[in-house]
């Protein structure tokens, strides 16, 4: 993962081709944040959708995602064109992050919402919001004709996404969140859960009752591949490489290496030859 804030352009995108050239890292990602979460607040950062367009033109391999894309920002049917011109630009790489969106409490959330004219809305409706949100995508890649939708949150008017996604019926789903309610979607949803951060007991927790979720909507919880964002240390790798064997151990597979930025020569090729083996690589 390359976080699009205090760093250009070109630097992330030679992290990514030197990436896509070496076979053991699987996937590549950004977040989905319109202002520097981290650093200088007032310092550079790409939107995620465009720089993702760009990216899955200028790479062959990687799978490639938003981890995760905030619903609070755009409309699902807009959300779910945007995600298939991606998955055609890429060839069918795209791996569809979606989350609900930052927690409007956090005073970092508040100015990003108010400095795009974006709607302030309480976090219950925001997750409700998400729930009509996910089905919406997912009938907008299979559905062959307009069709109308009329929820609480989403309602749609001869709605349609053509071209659909490369990938049929749609690309992977990738649910971010720990919450209750959003594990609930995730059951029902997603191909992948990400647990985003806290403790390894926490993600424990959260994991098990996500098998709750799905065993009671009788869907097989192994169905559902968990993954877990890591944060990467350049001058300690012993130290990432405990916190990826950790968390293989307790069944979260699909491991997102944050990396920071500066990013070092050759960072890619350190990534698989430091990091990877930690994870049986």
């Amino acid at each position: 993962m390359t976080p699009p804030a205090q760093v250009g352009y070109d630097e992330i995108l030679r992290v990514w081709q030197e990436a896509d050239g070496i076979p053991v890292i699987e996937h590549a990602w950004l977040f989905d944040h319109l202002i520097p979460i981290f650093g200088d607040p007032d310092g550079p950062v790409l939107e995620g959708w465009t720089t993702l367009a760009a990216l899955a033109a200028s790479t062959t391999r990687l799978r490639m995602g938003l981890l995760v894309s905030a619903n609070r920002v755009r409309p699902p049917a807009l959300l779910a064109r945007m995600a298939a011109t991606v998955d055609v630009i890429s060839g069918g790489r795209l791996d569809f992050g979606i989350g609900v969106g930052s927690r409007p409490d956090a005073p970092i959330a508040r100015r990003e919402y108010a400095a795009h004219g974006l709607p302030f809305v309480p976090v219950a409706e925001a997750v409700a919001a998400f729930t009509e949100a996910v089905p919406a995508i997912r009938r907008l890649w299979t559905e062959e004709q307009p069709f109308d939708l009329d929820g609480k949150y989403v309602q749609l008017k001869d709605a349609y996404c053509n071209p659909k996604p490369v990938q049929r019926p749609g690309p992977p789903i990738v649910i971010g969140g720990r919450s209750a309610p959003v594990l609930r979607v995730v059951a029902e949803h997603a191909d992948i859960w990400n647990m985003p951060g806290g403790s390894m007991q926490d993600a424990d927790d959260r994991s098990a009752l996500l098998d709750r979720y799905c065993e009671r909507i009788g869907r097989n919880p192994a169905e559902i591949t968990r993954s877990l964002p890591i944060g990467v240390s350049y001058d300690r790798p012993d130290t990432t490489r405990a916190a990826i064997a950790e968390a293989i151990e307790h069944g979260f597979t699909h491991l997102v290496l944050s990396l920071p930025s500066p990013y070092p020569p050759e960072v890619a090729a350190w990534v698989a030859t430091e990091l990877a083996p930690a994870a049986g690589l």
